[in-house]
């Protein structure tokens, strides 16, 4: 491996999220841009130009390149776990896109090799390193709002001209819909305050983008080893574009908004409860300014590799994240409990025979209630 300030990176996968990741690599002076790929290579020619470094087209030869010690992976879903396991082969450290993989068996081998080798694999759940989340998960972990209750989050956005024929609407190449693209987002939140889950009930439904079998709204109930619950509702169909994150316990609440840019500023209120029957005290603390979460992550990444560290959202965290989804998408195709139609001719009460269910309160007896 090179010395630390002149640890070599190749980015593999030059779209919107591979010039971001770009964007971070070149600003960091820690490190040096080596090389690039692409599958257009056009694409990888001008990039490698504007940036002064080689460019490719065939990703093997990046991952093999013995100056690179840093691989970045930016491609579709489908060719994520691939490339991120061939690169750690290579004895290279690897910063991989969420959701890591179309599904937790297609990712397991890159797990088991980090592991082996004792090689940094982080992958992109940037949400962490948000200010107003992650000043939400300091004051939770100080005890903040005491003993956790719930959590629940709303995501989403409108799509755009064209979404339903890009890459993340095509079952091959993603492997999910809205869960998978914004959805496990909330998971990894969901996981890093509250631990572990093992139980949900779910529902998924595509209602405007022609892209069946996948869902543009996910709709999850999940609860935690210790009793939590955490709801997701995360939409393509939300038309403008939103994230709320809420967080409650015995003493308060945590209650984050906002992205920054087209989600709006991110904001933070801290709900102190003084006494039952009345209302909270806020504190409210904003931060404003430019998404710098993709900036902070990458030096997050570096500064693991440098001290050898387990970074946050490793590879075995994003396993698991993608089996709590795999078990969200399984739920969903259990039917719910069916509700009674409203026509009366048709109500079970007319049936002859039809004896009633008395739904009776904590401490009741039926046999206690008469009928005047």
């Amino acid at each position: 491996m090179n010395d630390i300030s002149t640890l070599g990176v190749a980015v593999i996968g030059l779209g919107r999220f591979g010039q971001k990741r770009l964007a971070s690599i070149t600003a960091d002076a820690h490190v040096r841009l080596r090389a690039v790929a692409d599958s257009l290579p056009e694409l990888a020619r001008r990039t490698g130009t504007e940036l002064g470094c080689d460019h490719m087209q065939n990703w093997e030869d990046a991952v093999a390149r013995r100056d690179i010690d840093i691989v970045v992976v930016s491609t579709s879903t489908r060719f994520l776990p691939r490339i991120a396991q061939a690169a750690l082969e290579n004895g290279k450290h690897v910063l991989c896109e969420k959701p890591f993989g179309r599904n937790s068996r297609e990712v397991s081998p890159a797990v088991e090799v980090a592991e082996r080798d004792h090689l940094c694999l982080k992958v992109g759940y940037n949400h962490r390193y948000h200010p107003a989340l992650e000043k939400a998960h300091h004051l939770f972990a100080g005890g903040a709002i005491g003993e956790l209750h719930f959590i629940r989050c709303v995501y989403g956005h409108g799509g755009r001209d064209g979404y339903d024929r890009e890459w993340r609407a095509q079952a091959e190449f993603s492997g999910g819909g809205q869960l998978l693209d914004q959805g496990v987002h909330a998971l990894d939140l969901f996981r890093w305050f509250a631990g572990e889950f093992s139980a949900v009930k779910a529902c998924t439904y595509t209602s405007f983008w022609p892209i069946a079998p996948l869902e543009d709204n996910v709709f999850a109930i999940l609860q935690s080893n210790a009793g939590c619950q955490a709801s997701l509702h995360a939409s393509w169909t939300n038309w403008k574009n939103t994230f709320v994150f809420e967080v409650f316990g015995e003493k308060g609440y945590l209650n984050i908004s906002g992205l920054g840019g087209h989600y709006g500023t991110e904001r933070l209120c801290w709900g102190r409860q003084r006494a039952l029957g009345t209302t909270p005290e806020e504190e409210w603390f904003e931060f404003p300014g430019p998404d710098l979460s993709l900036e902070r992550e990458w030096l997050d990444f570096v500064a693991c590799i440098r001290d050898g560290r387990k970074p946050q959202s490793d590879g075995r965290d994003a396993w698991q994240t993608l089996r709590i989804a795999e078990a969200i998408y399984a739920a969903s195709k259990t039917s719910g409990v069916q509700i009674p139609s409203m026509n009366i001719e048709e109500a079970p009460s007319n049936t002859p025979g039809y004896k009633p269910t008395v739904l009776v309160p904590a401490g009741c007896t039926a046999e206690s209630e008469t009928t005047p």
